[in-house]
């Protein structure tokens, strides 16, 4: 698997070391590009402020969205990536501690295509991380990237 990246948005540094592990040891070698804020995330889908020298039809194969994240909730991320013509269509998994029949809604209102629990073992979110990225990376027929003319 290494069709693209992987843009994940997440604040806590030992989730994203866990991602990073769980998807090596699964052999998922997609880049994984890392914004910590949701402020950071809507920077990089629009290509603006740290991000502006980015080109819009540079997008990822996957993102995965935290729930809970500093500045913008993934709530609004998810909600601005949906609203942008370049990221639209891109598999959004919801990564979350949470178990609220609220969040689930939102997520999947705004436009998520998965929801995710994050486990707390080790083992068992390399495991959940796995199963993600080969769906999502391998299983899942994306659309295309150029719509046809």
């Amino acid at each position: 698997m290494n069709d693209g990246y992987i843009l994940l948005v997440e604040d806590r540094e030992d989730d994203i070391e866990l991602t990073r592990r769980a998807f090596a040891k699964a052999g998922i070698a997609n880049e994984i590009v890392v914004v910590r804020d949701g402020l950071e995330a809507v920077e990089f889908v629009q290509c603006a402020g740290r991000f502006a020298g980015r080109s819009p039809t540079d997008v990822p194969a996957l993102i995965l969205l935290d729930i809970k994240l500093p500045q913008l909730s993934g709530i609004q991320v998810l909600e601005n990536i949906r609203r942008q013509e370049s990221t639209k269509r891109v598999p959004v998994v919801m990564m979350t501690s949470s178990n609220e029949a609220r969040d689930l809604l939102s997520c999947y209102d705004g436009g998520a295509n998965s929801c995710v629990r994050k486990p707390v073992v080790f083992a068992d979110f390399a495991e959940a991380v796995r199963q993600v990225g080969e769906y999502w990376l391998s299983l899942n027929q994306a659309p295309p990237r150029t719509p046809p003319p």
